[in-house]
């Protein structure tokens, strides 16, 4: 055990000599070098400073912006039920007797515009589908449909409207996408490949 102690503190010794003679390699750094390392590090620490005062700033905009985009997406079923409960009125056979009828389908007509107005307020905008070529980023396709007279690709039909929030997608528009009509031929080669 008395020889273990005495190899210690000589292993002590030397790891202190060897971070000295390491210490006194390096060359000594003159006060302006010192003051220039010190200036650079502070413009670094500045600089990251900066860059996360920006992202603070985007997120709290971001937040404002969009914070009440789930809401917004929810109330967009009221629209929906609203401008559907309207179509089943006008196509109810009992109700089409009734003479108070169109007074009330003008008080719907009333609410849904007050309720569209409110969303344009809060910039809330229907995606126009009318002669526009399907968008993925902005149509979703229900359904294809063969037609000759439009481009491949064309919206025919709009199945369920689609809102932005600003420039952000609120809900796709549904629609139907124009096709070309296959020939015959090709659907029976087609059948074939399937087999």
């Amino acid at each position: 055990m008395g020889k273990n102690n005495q190899k210690e503190p000589d292993d002590n010794k030397k790891e202190e000599n060897k971070e000295q003679d390491k210490k006194a390699k390096e060359p000594i750094k003159t006060t302006e070098e010192k003051l220039a390392e010190s200036e650079d590090k502070l413009l670094r620490s500045l600089a990251e400073l900066e860059n996360q005062r920006r992202r603070f700033e985007k997120e709290i905009k971001d937040a404002f912006e969009f914070g009440s985009f789930n809401f917004a997406k929810e109330t967009l079923a009221i629209l929906d039920n609203l401008q559907r409960a309207k179509i089943a009125i006008k196509n109810d056979q009992v109700l089409k007797d009734n003479k108070d009828l169109e007074k009330f389908l003008d008080n719907l007509t009333i609410i849904e515009k007050d309720l569209i107005s409110i969303f344009e307020k809060n910039r809330i905008k229907k995606i126009d589908t009318k002669n526009q070529k399907f968008d993925p980023n902005l149509h979703q396709a229900m359904s294809e449909i063969e037609d000759e007279k439009v481009d491949t690709g064309s919206i025919l039909q709009e199945i369920q409207p689609g809102y932005m929030l600003g420039e952000r997608l609120l809900r796709p528009a549904l629609v139907a996408v124009a096709k070309k009509k296959s020939s015959k031929n090709e659907e029976i080669k087609e059948k074939k490949d399937e087999k």
